[in-house]
Protein backbone atom coordinates (compact mmCIF):
# COMPACT_ATOMS: atom_id res chain seq x y z
CA UNK A 1 0.00 0.00 0.00
CA UNK A 2 2.57 2.10 0.53
CA UNK A 3 4.73 1.71 -1.99
CA UNK A 4 1.42 2.44 -4.35
CA UNK A 5 0.49 5.42 -2.52
CA UNK A 6 4.24 6.49 -3.24
CA UNK A 7 3.76 5.60 -6.89
CA UNK A 8 0.66 7.43 -6.95
CA UNK A 9 2.18 10.88 -5.26
CA UNK A 10 5.18 11.03 -7.84
CA UNK A 11 2.51 10.87 -10.89
CA UNK A 12 0.73 13.73 -9.78
CA UNK A 13 3.66 16.17 -9.00
CA UNK A 14 5.29 14.91 -12.41
CA UNK A 15 1.87 15.76 -13.97
CA UNK A 16 1.19 18.82 -11.98
CA UNK A 17 4.90 19.95 -13.11
CA UNK A 18 3.89 19.61 -16.60
CA UNK A 19 0.86 21.08 -15.86
CA UNK A 20 2.62 24.39 -14.61
CA UNK A 21 5.28 24.14 -17.69
CA UNK A 22 2.40 24.36 -19.71
CA UNK A 23 0.53 27.50 -18.14
CA UNK A 24 3.81 29.25 -18.03
CA UNK A 25 4.25 28.81 -21.81
CA UNK A 26 8.02 27.66 -21.29
CA UNK A 27 8.64 25.43 -23.90
CA UNK A 28 11.84 24.11 -24.50
CA UNK A 29 11.44 22.17 -27.30
CA UNK A 30 10.42 25.51 -29.08
CA UNK A 31 13.53 27.09 -27.80
CA UNK A 32 15.68 24.58 -29.41
CA UNK A 33 13.61 25.32 -32.93
CA UNK A 34 14.31 28.70 -33.08
CA UNK A 35 18.25 28.36 -32.32
CA UNK A 36 17.86 25.75 -35.40
CA UNK A 37 16.14 28.54 -37.38
CA UNK A 38 18.47 31.09 -36.51
CA UNK A 39 21.31 28.32 -37.90
CA UNK A 40 19.96 27.75 -40.62
CA UNK A 41 19.39 31.37 -41.80
CA UNK A 42 23.27 31.91 -41.02
CA UNK A 43 23.84 28.98 -42.92
CA UNK A 44 22.07 30.06 -46.07
CA UNK A 45 23.49 33.60 -45.69
CA UNK A 46 26.69 31.78 -46.12
CA UNK A 47 25.96 29.73 -48.65
CA UNK A 48 24.41 33.21 -50.61
CA UNK A 49 27.41 34.71 -50.45
CA UNK A 50 29.47 32.20 -51.36
CA UNK A 51 27.41 31.31 -54.53
CA UNK A 52 27.73 35.42 -54.96
CA UNK A 53 31.23 35.03 -55.29
CA UNK A 54 31.29 31.93 -57.08
CA UNK A 55 28.89 33.61 -59.85
CA UNK A 56 31.77 36.78 -59.51
CA UNK A 57 34.45 34.31 -60.30
CA UNK A 58 32.82 32.89 -63.17
CA UNK A 59 31.89 36.06 -64.46
CA UNK A 60 35.60 37.37 -63.93
CA UNK A 61 37.02 34.20 -65.77
CA UNK A 62 34.65 34.11 -68.73
CA UNK A 63 35.44 38.13 -69.07
CA UNK A 64 39.41 36.99 -69.35
CA UNK A 65 38.52 34.17 -71.84
CA UNK A 66 36.66 37.02 -73.97
CA UNK A 67 39.35 39.46 -73.68
CA UNK A 68 42.26 36.56 -74.38
CA UNK A 69 39.78 35.63 -77.68
CA UNK A 70 39.49 39.05 -78.58
CA UNK A 71 43.65 39.58 -78.25
CA UNK A 72 44.07 36.37 -80.39
CA UNK A 73 41.60 37.62 -83.34
CA UNK A 74 43.45 40.98 -83.36
CA UNK A 75 46.84 38.97 -83.72
CA UNK A 76 45.44 36.52 -86.06
CA UNK A 77 43.86 39.83 -88.20
CA UNK A 78 47.09 41.63 -88.10
CA UNK A 79 48.87 38.62 -89.48
CA UNK A 80 46.75 38.08 -91.89
CA UNK A 81 47.75 42.32 -93.37
CA UNK A 82 51.04 41.12 -92.99
CA UNK A 83 51.63 43.37 -90.12
CA UNK A 84 53.42 40.70 -87.68
CA UNK A 85 53.57 38.15 -90.50
CA UNK A 86 57.62 37.03 -90.89
CA UNK A 87 59.22 38.59 -93.76
CA UNK A 88 60.74 36.21 -96.59
CA UNK A 89 63.65 35.93 -97.57
CA UNK A 90 63.03 37.03 -101.06
CA UNK A 91 61.24 40.15 -99.48
CA UNK A 92 64.28 41.25 -97.55
CA UNK A 93 66.92 40.89 -100.75
CA UNK A 94 64.22 43.09 -102.48
CA UNK A 95 64.49 45.26 -99.62
CA UNK A 96 67.97 45.39 -99.35
CA UNK A 97 68.28 45.58 -103.54
CA UNK A 98 65.99 48.49 -103.95
CA UNK A 99 67.96 50.27 -100.80
CA UNK A 100 70.94 49.78 -102.58
CA UNK A 101 69.75 50.68 -106.26
CA UNK A 102 68.52 54.32 -104.44
CA UNK A 103 72.14 54.40 -103.35
CA UNK A 104 73.66 54.23 -106.40
CA UNK A 105 71.06 56.52 -107.84
CA UNK A 106 71.78 59.09 -104.99
CA UNK A 107 75.65 58.83 -105.52
CA UNK A 108 75.10 59.31 -109.74
CA UNK A 109 73.14 62.03 -109.25
CA UNK A 110 75.88 63.76 -106.73
CA UNK A 111 78.31 62.84 -109.43
CA UNK A 112 76.60 64.15 -112.19
CA UNK A 113 76.01 67.52 -110.02
CA UNK A 114 79.56 67.89 -109.20
CA UNK A 115 80.75 66.93 -113.06
CA UNK A 116 78.56 69.74 -114.50
CA UNK A 117 79.99 72.16 -111.89
CA UNK A 118 83.77 70.72 -112.57
CA UNK A 119 83.10 71.42 -116.23
CA UNK A 120 81.80 74.92 -116.11
CA UNK A 121 84.59 75.71 -114.21
CA UNK A 122 87.22 74.48 -116.66
CA UNK A 123 85.42 76.37 -119.21
CA UNK A 124 85.46 79.37 -117.33
CA UNK A 125 89.39 78.73 -116.99
CA UNK A 126 89.86 78.09 -120.42
CA UNK A 127 87.66 81.02 -121.78
CA UNK A 128 89.38 83.33 -119.00
CA UNK A 129 92.55 82.29 -120.76
CA UNK A 130 91.58 82.75 -124.48
CA UNK A 131 90.53 86.21 -123.52
CA UNK A 132 93.30 87.09 -122.07
CA UNK A 133 95.45 86.50 -124.88
CA UNK A 134 92.92 88.25 -127.19
CA UNK A 135 93.09 91.58 -124.97
CA UNK A 136 96.55 92.44 -126.16
CA UNK A 137 95.10 92.38 -129.98
CA UNK A 138 92.30 94.51 -129.59
CA UNK A 139 94.67 96.91 -127.85
CA UNK A 140 96.21 96.93 -130.80
CA UNK A 141 93.27 97.41 -132.97
CA UNK A 142 92.36 100.33 -130.81
CA UNK A 143 96.42 101.95 -131.04
CA UNK A 144 95.81 101.96 -135.10
CA UNK A 145 92.38 103.23 -135.38
CA UNK A 146 93.60 106.19 -133.12
CA UNK A 147 96.38 106.59 -135.43
CA UNK A 148 94.08 106.46 -138.56
CA UNK A 149 91.52 108.99 -137.37
CA UNK A 150 92.75 111.51 -139.29
CA UNK A 151 91.54 110.23 -142.70
CA UNK A 152 88.44 108.41 -141.70
CA UNK A 153 86.69 108.44 -144.60
CA UNK A 154 89.85 105.72 -146.07
CA UNK A 155 87.89 102.83 -147.46
CA UNK A 156 90.60 101.39 -145.17
CA UNK A 157 90.01 102.95 -142.19
CA UNK A 158 86.23 101.99 -142.43
CA UNK A 159 86.83 98.10 -143.03
CA UNK A 160 89.00 98.55 -139.97
CA UNK A 161 86.36 100.20 -137.85
CA UNK A 162 83.65 97.44 -139.08
CA UNK A 163 86.12 94.47 -138.03
CA UNK A 164 87.08 96.28 -134.60
CA UNK A 165 82.84 96.35 -134.01
CA UNK A 166 82.42 92.99 -135.00
CA UNK A 167 85.21 91.73 -132.52
CA UNK A 168 84.16 93.92 -129.50
CA UNK A 169 80.36 92.78 -130.15
CA UNK A 170 81.32 89.42 -129.96
CA UNK A 171 83.00 89.69 -127.07
CA UNK A 172 80.23 91.98 -125.33
CA UNK A 173 77.84 88.35 -126.36
CA UNK A 174 80.79 86.32 -124.35
CA UNK A 175 79.83 88.67 -121.29
CA UNK A 176 82.79 90.83 -121.48
CA UNK A 177 83.00 94.60 -120.68
CA UNK A 178 85.28 97.79 -120.75
CA UNK A 179 85.61 99.02 -117.02
CA UNK A 180 84.97 102.59 -116.76
CA UNK A 181 88.13 104.46 -115.24
CA UNK A 182 88.84 107.68 -116.36
CA UNK A 183 87.35 110.39 -114.00
CA UNK A 184 86.24 107.54 -111.71
CA UNK A 185 87.23 107.71 -108.07
CA UNK A 186 90.30 105.00 -107.80
CA UNK A 187 89.02 101.27 -106.81
CA UNK A 188 92.15 99.41 -106.07
CA UNK A 189 89.55 96.02 -107.06
CA UNK A 190 89.14 97.65 -110.63
CA UNK A 191 92.20 99.62 -111.31
CA UNK A 192 95.94 99.80 -111.21
CA UNK A 193 97.72 102.70 -110.51
CA UNK A 194 101.43 102.94 -112.14
CA UNK A 195 101.26 107.16 -111.83
CA UNK A 196 100.47 109.86 -109.28
CA UNK A 197 100.06 113.33 -110.84
CA UNK A 198 99.18 116.82 -109.13
CA UNK A 199 96.18 118.25 -110.37
CA UNK A 200 93.90 120.87 -108.53
CA UNK A 201 91.39 120.48 -111.09
CA UNK A 202 90.61 117.06 -109.84
CA UNK A 203 89.68 115.66 -106.57
CA UNK A 204 91.54 113.47 -104.74
CA UNK A 205 92.11 109.92 -105.59
CA UNK A 206 90.54 110.14 -109.08
CA UNK A 207 91.81 108.20 -112.26
CA UNK A 208 93.19 111.08 -114.64
CA UNK A 209 93.88 109.51 -117.21
CA UNK A 210 93.69 105.60 -118.80
CA UNK A 211 97.20 104.40 -119.50
CA UNK A 212 95.57 100.46 -120.55
CA UNK A 213 91.73 99.44 -120.95
CA UNK A 214 90.92 97.00 -118.47
CA UNK A 215 87.99 94.42 -118.66
CA UNK A 216 85.47 91.87 -116.94
CA UNK A 217 84.34 88.56 -117.50
CA UNK A 218 80.96 87.63 -116.60
CA UNK A 219 81.48 90.17 -113.63
CA UNK A 220 84.65 89.35 -112.03
CA UNK A 221 87.87 91.64 -113.10
CA UNK A 222 89.54 90.12 -116.27
CA UNK A 223 91.95 92.21 -116.39
CA UNK A 224 92.76 96.05 -114.18
CA UNK A 225 92.72 98.72 -115.89
CA UNK A 226 96.43 100.89 -115.86
CA UNK A 227 95.70 104.21 -114.79
CA UNK A 228 96.91 107.57 -113.54
CA UNK A 229 95.70 108.95 -110.16
CA UNK A 230 95.65 112.17 -109.09
CA UNK A 231 96.87 113.17 -105.68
Amino acid sequence: MENSETVKEEADMTGSGSAQNTESGETPCTEETAEEAEDKEEAGTEDTEEEAGADNADAEASEEKEAARNDKAGTEKKGFFGRNRKKDKRDIQIEELTDRVKRQMAEFDNFRKRTEKEKAAMFEVGARSVLEKILPVVDNFERGLAAADENPEDPYVEGMQKIYKQLMGVLEGMEVKPIDAKGKEFDPNLHNAVMHVEDDSLGENIVAEELQKGYTYRGTVLRHSMVKVAN
